[in-house]
């Protein structure tokens, strides 16, 4: 009977010490597998063409511009690294941002001093006076389309032959009022779209700012614009439907790189198929 009993509580503790160590190999082993995987796009991303010996330093200077809590969510190291690899591609460049976002203004000052020039298109008046900069031309505009009415703006411009036409010729309600003539006839070599906010229905929505920067970057021989916080719907939309799916190059977190081709005659902004909406 001692034997007996000898014999259970070893095959006890075998067990004890099985379900032991096959917990801790599941445990260890599924910390590694979600270390080393990572999500993949539903989509193809190709990285972009153009590259730049300085996009390193230009990334860790606009990383280093921080931004405080109102202006969050903003922008990642890997997003700003895209964004100052497609900035940077040589002296002489013209950008246009909108949004005054502080992390923007290492970038936009460096091409000032390249012999480039940088604008920035703004609807916040505290922002322009926190931020604005003698290195850069600053615009205060007023937006007119809360992120409400996105849908509803969207399907009237797809009705509307005024908002196929270049810039400031009709009576597109996606157009931003007042927009300066430098804007509307300078051909821009990179475009940034990180404003208005658009965080809240009632606040002013990104549709007239991607509409207004896919229509300006018709005019140059290839533009390469970059939408900020895709995660969003309007943004979303908005970029399908005027910046085209053919034209995405790459993506980064929550920032898309598109390159637009200018001179093209048709007035649609987009040949292929149309985003879906009910």
């Amino acid at each position: 009977m001692p034997s007996a009993k000898k014999k259970l509580l070893l095959l006890l503790i075998i067990i004890i010490f099985f379900f032991f160590f096959s917990s801790a190999f599941f445990i260890i082993t599924l910390f590694i597998l979600r270390g080393s995987t990572s999500i993949k796009p539903f989509y193809h991303i190709s990285r972009p063409s153009c590259t730049s010996g300085n996009s390193s330093y230009f990334s860790h200077r606009l990383a280093r511009r921080s931004t405080s809590r109102e202006e969050e969510p903003p922008l990642t190291a890997k997003e700003l690294h895209l964004l100052s690899r497609v900035g940077a591609g040589g002296p002489s460049r013209n950008l246009l941002f909108f949004g005054l976002n502080p992390q923007f203004l290492p970038l936009a000052e460096t091409t000032a001093g390249a012999g480039g020039s940088a604008i920035f298109l703004e609807d916040d008046a505290n922002r322009v006076r926190r931020f604005g900069s003698d290195k850069s031309a600053v615009h205060l505009v007023k937006y007119n389309g809360e992120a409400a009415k996105a849908y509803e703006l969207l399907r009237q411009a797809r009705e509307d032959r005024s908002c196929r036409r270049p810039v400031g010729s009709g009576s597109c309600r996606l157009e931003i009022a007042g927009l300066p003539r430098e804007v509307r006839e300078k051909k821009w070599d990179v475009v940034v779209v990180d404003g208005p906010r658009g965080g809240r229905p009632e606040s002013p929505g990104r549709m007239e700012a991607i509409y207004t920067a896919a229509a300006v970057a018709r005019r140059g021989n290839a533009t390469d614009v970059l939408v900020h916080d895709v995660d969003r719907m309007i943004e979303k939309w908005y970029s399908w439907e005027f910046l085209c799916h053919e034209n995405l190059l790459s993506a980064k977190g929550r920032l898309w790189h598109f390159r637009v081709e200018g001179g093209r005659e048709e007035d649609e902004f987009c040949p292929t198929n149309r985003v879906m909406i009910m």
